[in-house]
C-alpha cells in the first residue's frame, strides 16, 4: 500500500511538470518535492541525502517496518516544505489547524521520509518540568524526532521552563554539540 501511494504521487507529480512544460532542475515545482540521491564522495560507506527546496538532509537509516503512508496532497507538500526549512535552521516546527486535519500524520509521514524516528506524545496539564526534561533527554539520546500533540494544553507556568529546555536543546543542535 504505501509503495502503491508513493508511486501514484510520484505519477501524478511528473504529469503536473509535464503539463506545466518545467524543463529545469532549478524549477519551483522540481525543487519543492522531497528528492533522493546518492552522495557524491568516494568513501565506500553508502550515503544517501534527501532534498528539498535549499535543503539537504542526511538520511536517517531508521527501519520503521511497511506501515501506511498519508496520500500527498498540496497542502502537504507545502506542510513539508514548511517543516524542512524550519529543520534545515535547526528550529522546530509546530503545525497549526482544527483538530482532526493530519497534522500529528503528517509530521509523523516527514519523518518516514527522512527516516527519522518520531515519537509521538499526547500532552495534558498533568505534565511538569521533569517529565518533559526526561522526555526532551531521550529524544535527545536517541536522535528521534518529538511531536508533542496537543501541546497547548500544558500549564502555562510549566511552559515558560519548557521554552528554555527547548532553546538550550536547538542551541546545542545548532552549535552541533
Amino acid at each position: 500500500m504505501s509503495l502503491i501511494i508513493i508511486d501514484q504521487h510520484n505519477s501524478e507529480l511528473i504529469d503536473q511538470l509535464y503539463q506545466k512544460k518545467i524543463s529545469t532542475p532549478k524549477a519551483f515545482d522540481w525543487l519543492s518535492q522531497l528528492r533522493f540521491r546518492r552522495a557524491n564522495d568516494e568513501s565506500d560507506q553508502l550515503q544517501i541525502l534527501v532534498d528539498q527546496t535549499n535543503c539537504t538532509f542526511e538520511y536517517g537509516n531508521e527501519y520503521q517496518g511497511n506501515n501506511g503512508r498519508l496520500v500527498v496532497t498540496p497542502l502537504t507538500d507545502r506542510a513539508y516544505m514548511t517543516l524542512t526549512n524550519a529543520l534545515n535552521m535547526q528550529r522546530g516546527g509546530a503545525p497549526q489547524g482544527p483538530a482532526g486535519t493530519g497534522k500529528t500524520e503528517t509530521v509523523k509521514d516527514l519523518g518516514k521520509g527522512l527516516a527519522f524516528f518520531v515519537v509521538i506524545m499526547n500532552c495534558s496539564d498533568q505534565m511538569d518540568v521533569v517529565s518533559l526534561g526526561k522526555m526532551f533527554a531521550g529524544l535527545a539520546l536517541s536522535g528521534a524526532w518529538g511531536c508533542f500533540d496537543e501541546f497547548n494544553r500544558i500549564l502555562l507556568d510549566v511552559l515558560s521552563v519548557v521554552a528554555s529546555q527547548v532553546q538550550t536543546i536547538l542551541d546545542a543542535i545548532r552549535k552541533k554539540e
